[in-house]
């Protein structure tokens, strides 16, 4: 593997222009995505539809009976994704073959993390892997608290320790932070963490074998709250994060979309190549490169166990700002590879899984508008109260069977059917935030022509 010393970004010379191949779909994708305003005019053209559709819906006689239909074919695509068997754990590492163990790169972007970065460190150079196998990269993203003087005592106390430190200058934040570090290591594999993460030490034994299948390019360990009981918005993200495993494992069980969530992260190196790096220009680099793998036929797995610990948000201003975050970046993401999704480059499997989830995640929440307002004029019942079943019953069902399966598997043992329900009940009322965020969300795309304001999330470690 390679070894880089303790550096700063003064010879960089491009992720691109040192990879070999960036892969078809970063080739098209220039072809298609036209910066922000590109993205504005697209915006604009899928909420004018949206409503333009519902409207015509109150105005023909058949309107219900199509809502119904469709109500109808989204139901049978959610049962099929209920009622599937999610993929067995692969068994861990063993001692018997350590001499081939593939190599593997642990990375993680820090600006301003004086609160937990010693922390962090700590955890991903003490994990169960040959140090000979395991390098540790933390970048420095031109902090200006005490992160610099925490790594530099710190890169003494652990050899495999590589700091890579970048200029006031550097651009492409996160994103342009790992591709600067990714191209400085020949590890096999990249696993990406944030500066809150805390990892447990057999996660590399228990992760690397998912990639046992060469088509498997990435893969998302499971995220949990580690100061879920601080507040009812931390205790809302501890059951989302269990909503979120169930979903994945479940997509993944029906040939659907796996999706990278950023924190435990892993990726092959080759898949990471071909698709062309981390972009630049996105706010969630994880969700973005999760459609790019998708789109060049790669298969991203999930493991619910073991998990890695972060900290939930704890202020509501906190918690809308990330998710706003979030939300503007799935929905870049549907604007920037329409027509690759559109030309089924992924598989059917695949583009039904992704359309179905567009649609309750992003085209319901804009039609609701519309819905209501046409229901108020005319005197009579929401058209689309049809479609409230995947809104409210398909997650408060999924949040049950998550909450359910992510106890069992972190501790043995089903928790009290009491107890999940509370769990699932609170958890249903905390995610009513969603219905705010995205229809507001994707209507500022479509007409504000300034990109939201990156927030940075401040830890504070325990």
């Amino acid at each position: 593997m390679s070894r880089s010393p303790l550096s700063d970004d003064t010879s960089f010379e491009g992720f691109e222009t040192r990879i070999s191949g960036s892969g078809a779909v970063l080739e098209e994708r220039a072809d298609y995505v036209r910066g922000l305003e590109g993205r504005r005019l697209k915006a604009a053209m899928v909420l004018l539809s949206v409503w333009f559709v519902v409207i015509s819906l109150y105005l023909t006689p058949w309107g219900g009976a199509i809502v119904l239909a469709f109500a109808g074919i989204l139901g049978i695509q959610a049962l099929r994704l209920i009622s599937a068997t999610p993929e067995a754990q692969p068994e861990a590492l063993s001692e018997a073959t350590k001499d081939t163990w593939p190599t593997v790169a642990l990375m993680a972007a820090a600006k301003d993390e004086e609160g937990v970065i010693e922390r962090l460190v700590h955890d991903l150079c003490q994990v169960d892997y040959p140090s000979d196998r395991c390098e540790v990269w933390i970048i420095d993203d031109n902090s200006q608290d005490r992160t610099p003087d925490i790594l530099s005592e710190l890169r003494d106390r652990y050899p495999q320790l590589r700091v890579f430190r970048r200029s006031a200058g550097a651009t492409g934040g996160k994103s342009g932070a790992l591709n600067q570090v990714i191209v400085r290591t020949e590890a096999e594999f990249i696993a990406i963490f944030d500066a809150d993460a805390q990892v447990p030490k057999d996660l590399l034994r228990r992760s690397l074998p998912h990639f046992e299948n060469p088509a498997v390019g990435g893969l998302q360990v499971r995220k949990i709250t580690n100061n879920f009981d601080e507040n009812f918005l931390t205790q809302g993200q501890s059951v989302e994060m269990m909503l979120d495993g169930y979903f994945q494992q479940q997509r993944t069980a029906i040939g659907g979309v796996g999706e990278l969530r950023g924190n435990g992260q892993f990726l092959r190196r080759s898949a990471l190549e071909r698709c062309g790096g981390f972009n630049e220009e996105t706010i969630t680099d994880d969700l973005d490169l999760t459609l790019r793998l998708n789109l060049d036929q790669w298969d991203i797995k999930f493991s619910i166990y073991p998990g890695v610990l972060e900290e939930g948000v704890t202020q509501t201003q906190s918690l809308w700002h990330q998710r706003n975050r979030w939300a503007e970046g799935g929905y870049q993401r549907y604007l920037d590879y329409w027509r690759l999704i559109a030309d089924n480059r992924m598989g059917t499997n695949r583009t039904i899984d992704l359309l179905g989830f567009l649609i309750i995640q992003y085209l319901l929440p804009i039609a609701l508008v519309p819905d209501l307002l046409m229901a108020l004029l005319m005197h009579r019942l929401p058209l689309l109260a049809p479609m409230g079943i995947f809104s409210v019953g398909l997650p408060l069902w999924s949040l049950w069977k998550g909450i359910r399966r992510s106890h069992f598997a972190q501790f043995g043992t089903q928790p009290p059917v009491f107890k999940t329900l509370w769990q699932a009940a609170r958890g249903m009322v905390y995610m009513l935030h969603w219905a705010v965020i995205m229809p507001s969300v994707t209507a500022r795309m479509a007409v504000v022509p300034k990109r939201l304001k990156w927030v940075k999330t401040v830890h504070h470690g325990s």
